[in-house]
């Protein structure tokens, strides 16, 4: 039946939210990188995911009802997250993390690179894109939290 629910109506919201706390936390354990810097493996990783988990939220149920539910929790629960991270700054270094310094005055941070699963190839890359061929031509260079990183030159006339 395309409107009768198959499960109450609160199991949906519950399994919709615990779904999603989930993926909020392993995208998060995963890295920065994983997010901002999508890679045609991320991708796909991204359309299995998906597909993997919608069985656990829907519980089998194909009814429109679910998929209209889920589809509120989930919405509901992002939006939640996003005005919690706006108000509380606490949470929006345990939700979204802080900028990773990669990279000051020439010396190379190779833990935080390592935390973030950010190559030298990918450091030096992002280094040219902005006019840049060696570490010691800039500043900084930081990981932001959607993943981009940030290249600071010592002189803005430099570049």
């Amino acid at each position: 039946m395309m409107w009768h629910l198959s499960l109450p109506w609160w199991e949906f919201i519950a399994r919709g939210l615990i779904v999603y706390l989930f993926l909020i936390i392993i995208l998060r354990v995963t890295g920065k990188r994983q997010i901002g810097q999508m890679s045609p493996f991320d991708l796909v990783l991204l359309l299995v995911l998906s597909n993997a988990v919608q069985n656990s939220m829907n519980g089998g149920d194909n009814s429109i009802a679910a998929g209209l539910i889920l589809a509120a929790t989930l919405v509901g629960a992002n939006w939640i997250t996003g005005v919690l991270t706006f108000k509380n700054k606490a949470a929006e270094r345990l939700i979204e993390g802080s900028p990773q310094v990669l990279l000051h005055n020439g010396k190379l941070y190779e833990r935080n690179m390592a935390d973030a699963q950010v190559t030298r190839g990918e450091l030096m890359a992002a280094l040219r894109s902005e006019g840049f061929s060696d570490f010691n031509q800039v500043r900084a260079a930081i990981l932001e939290n959607d993943g981009s990183i940030s290249v600071i030159p010592y002189h803005q006339s430099q570049k």
